[in-house]
């Protein structure tokens, strides 16, 4: 007798119960939630949400197949999130309700992969892009959960379009580009059309990596594989400004946002986060939100806007002759008048690390360098000194022995292969970091106070008791032009903008001078300090300028150029 097979049990699911990963490959596939409390990004197949202060994640199961794209709207109602499939096949677009965490509608059409998604302003519509196989661009109405309109996302003589955007004020208006490729589309809601107008960059062929937009729509910003910066007018379709024109950024911008403080945050495909500005795009080390002074037996840092003091870091029955950030803000890097450099944490004040005798008649100058991995110090003896900075280690690299008094300032080229002193002794040396001696000497009957590159680098400015300012040529440290920088008094501080048009000075005069670098001619004067004026700096990014003076002043400024 033949035995009856039992019917098949059911098997049970397992329960998911966390994920530890991040695969990094889907292009801006890192988001964070407009409440600011969780990280949305894909892995696989799944969709995770993670809250960012504790170990919570939850799941959107749903595709078939690895999530090659996700977006989030700007409400935060809604997530959206496309799939790859086989060629031939139907790609998937999941529309998912963010707070109940489940699946709202499967939006087919496209084939092969979803290449990229945008939610419109107020979640009226989302518009995706088909991969190489597919090719079409697709609007969706929200509420109707259908298609309401496609087109070819390019034209047949360039590549495919791959990033997206929609505008940030209207529903009707979004960008796509790639490669050699940048379209401003319209959408036609009466007659279900979508018209788009293409860019003109005129002989620039550029593949366009990331994509953003101004909070106005004034301009949108476009990320290249060359590793510089589109600025375009969705209104014109025309070039507003493209750069940076050298030291473009290393492996392409793989990421670009534009940020309510004005400027922009790009990402290079080198793992470098930059902060710049349109026009230059040149990289703004720093920021404008707080700065640091010094003097006597204290370093203070202060926060700009408030003018409040934040820190307050004492060496008792000392005197701090210089101070300046590491580049990656992790320490401030002091001279003091016993020989000592000092580092201190900004945010606690902690006292990091000591070079004991690093000048014998005193550390009078300080500068780091862009790589934070060299001080380099000047002494009251004339000495200046390169020190390799580790983690946990400070060594002497080279001694270089070649004034005969008082190094007053520093300033270190953006490469780090050459910095400039200046000191009392009449003498400012362009030094070559690289192999540890002199390129230049520069000589004058003043005492040089202070040096500044301008930002092409191949001119320094001088200027010190003498009153004048003077151009020199780094090349062969010959004397380009003079300007009478001051009726009365040495002149003690100066400091150029990042894009070397505008330069500011101040000393015993007491004013505060703003001047046009090819004209040579002061724009601006401030008259506000009553003591002699020591240390001058403009902020990164151009918003203010900060003055010192000897009588314990510290004199905040507009600048008064917009950058």
């Amino acid at each position: 007798m033949e035995k009856q097979s039992s019917p098949k049990a059911e098997v049970a699911e397992l329960e998911l119960e966390a994920v530890i990963g991040f695969n990094g490959h889907v292009p801006t596939g890192l988001k964070c939630h407009p409440d600011q409390e969780h990280l949305i990004y894909p892995l696989g197949c799944t969709i995770l949400i993670q809250a960012i202060n504790t170990q919570e994640q939850n799941f959107l199961h749903g595709h078939g197949n690895n999530v090659s794209c996700v977006t989030i709207s700007r409400s935060g109602v809604y997530i959206a999130s496309g799939q790859v499939t086989f060629m031939g096949f139907k790609a998937d677009i999941i529309l998912w309700d963010y707070k109940k965490r489940e699946l709202i509608a499967r939006l087919s059409l496209h084939k092969g992969k979803i290449e990229a998604l945008a939610f419109s302003p107020n979640d009226l519509y989302l518009v995706s892009l088909g991969g190489p196989d597919d090719g079409s661009v697709v609007v969706w109405s929200i509420a109707k959960r259908e298609a309401i309109c496609g087109s070819p996302a390019a034209s047949l003589n360039v590549g495919n379009a791959t990033t997206i955007i929609f505008s940030r004020c209207r529903d009707e208006m979004f960008v796509t580009a790639g490669n050699g490729t940048i379209r401003v589309w319209e959408l036609d809601l009466p007659n279900r059309k979508i018209w788009p107008t293409e860019c003109q960059t005129g002989q620039m062929k550029r593949i366009v990596m990331s994509i953003t937009i101004a909070d106005d729509d004034s301009f949108f910003f476009l990320g290249t594989t060359t590793g510089d910066i589109l600025k375009m007018n969705p209104r014109t379709k025309l070039l507003a400004d493209t750069g940076p024109v050298k030291d473009k950024f290393s492996l392409g911008v793989s990421a670009i946002r534009c940020l309510k403080m004005g400027g922009l945050l790009v990402g290079s495909g080198a793992g470098l986060l930059i902060f710049c500005k349109s026009p230059s795009y040149k990289p703004i080390n720093g920021t404008a939100e707080l700065f640091a002074t010094c003097a006597k037996k204290d370093i203070r840092v202060w926060h700009t806007l408030s003018n409040r003091e934040l820190l307050r870091i004492t060496v008792p029955n000392m005197t701090c002759h210089s101070i300046d950030f590491m580049k990656d803000g992790k320490s401030i890097i002091s001279a003091w008048d016993d020989g000592r450099i000092r580092a201190f944490a900004p945010e606690t004040g902690r006292l990091m690390y000591v070079i004991n005798n690093a000048h014998r008649i005193g550390v009078t100058a300080i500068a780091t360098t862009s790589d934070c991995k060299r001080v380099i110090s000047g002494g009251g003896e004339g000495e200046v000194r390169v020190w390799q900075i580790g983690c946990q280690t400070q060594k002497l690299e080279e001694a270089l022995k070649e004034h005969k008094s008082s190094v007053s300032c520093i300033r270190v080229k953006k490469n780090n292969e050459e910095c400039v002193t200046a000191s009392t002794d009449g003498t400012c040396i362009i030094w070559d970091l690289v192999r540890l001696r002199r390129n230049q000497m520069i000589l004058a009957n003043t005492l040089f106070q202070c040096v500044c590159y301008h930002p092409e680098e191949f001119q320094i400015i001088t200027s010190g008791t003498d009153r004048k300012i003077a151009y020199w040529e780094v090349f062969d440290g010959s004397v380009i032009r003079e300007l009478e920088g001051s009726l009365s008094g040495s002149i003690n501080g100066m400091d150029i903008t990042l894009e070397g048009v505008h330069f500011v000075t101040g000393g015993n005069d007491h004013l505060v001078k703003v001047w046009d670098y090819n004209e040579g001619e002061v724009t601006h004067v401030g008259v506000g300090h009553s003591g002699n004026i020591t240390r001058i700096r403009i902020s990164p990014g151009n918003q203010y300028i900060v003055s010192v003076s000897a009588d314990g002043a510290i004199l905040r400024w507009k600048y008064p150029f917009t950058s």
